[in-house]
């Protein structure tokens, strides 16, 4: 409920006229008079014609970028900074697992994977939040499952389900390591609250993944 995603087109005419990125990069938006954030552009190159970011509410410029509607002004300066290294990554397996808004992170690469189907191996996806209210990319989700060779989990952590919830019950490194992915030549791309990385990190080492595969 505390989360908005915008997608956003040049004031110029629309789309985004010679904007060129790479999947993992971030940049800065801001709302006159409120400041400036970093998000990451959580949409792919391969996706171009806008951009999108996904936050979380949290304070001045969050809720005054939450306040906005369709047609106003949004500033943007990047690209900046470095990007996941999808062309080493062709013809590998892919676990993509995201933490609550930590998904954002990890959707413009996930999304590179999708439209280059045949460029990469299995793909498994664990998206999980403290509550189902929480989870990010709902509706998305649905999409992701129809696709070939990808399973999509999801999880909450426990007390954060409700009635009717589906999915997994669990802090998403356990959920991770009862599925058990043997390590292989499997690339982890994993974003998360601190302590939840530090959680994730150990169930990879327990399960046999080296450093230079996360």
């Amino acid at each position: 409920p505390d989360v908005r995603t915008l997608r956003l087109e040049s004031a110029n005419g629309g789309g985004t006229p010679d904007l060129k990125w790479r999947a993992g990069q971030f940049a800065h938006f801001s709302v006159f008079r409120a400041g400036e954030s970093v998000f990451t552009i959580a949409n792919p190159p391969t996706r171009d014609g806008y951009i999108q970011c996904t936050f979380r509410q949290m304070g001045k410029v969050t809720c005054a970028l939450r306040s906005l509607s369709v047609g106003q002004i949004v500033g943007f300066r990047g690209p900046y900074g470095n990007s996941f290294a999808m062309e080493e990554w062709r013809g590998r397996d892919l676990l993509f697992v995201g933490g609550g808004i930590g998904m954002a992170a990890l959707h413009a690469p996930l999304l590179f994977a999708l439209d280059h189907r045949a460029e990469f191996g299995e793909i498994l996806v664990l998206n999980g939040a403290r509550t189902v209210a929480d989870m990010v990319y709902k509706e998305e989700m649905k999409d992701w499952e129809k696709g070939e060779r990808i399973k999509v989990v999801r999880a909450v952590d426990p007390g954060g389900e409700t009635p009717d919830w589906d999915g997994e019950v669990g802090l998403i490194p356990n959920v991770f390591e009862k599925l058990h992915p043997e390590p292989d030549s499997r690339i982890v791309i994993v974003c998360g609250p601190p302590i939840m990385l530090g959680f994730m990190l150990a169930a990879l080492d327990r399960l046999g993944f080296s450093p230079g595969q996360v």
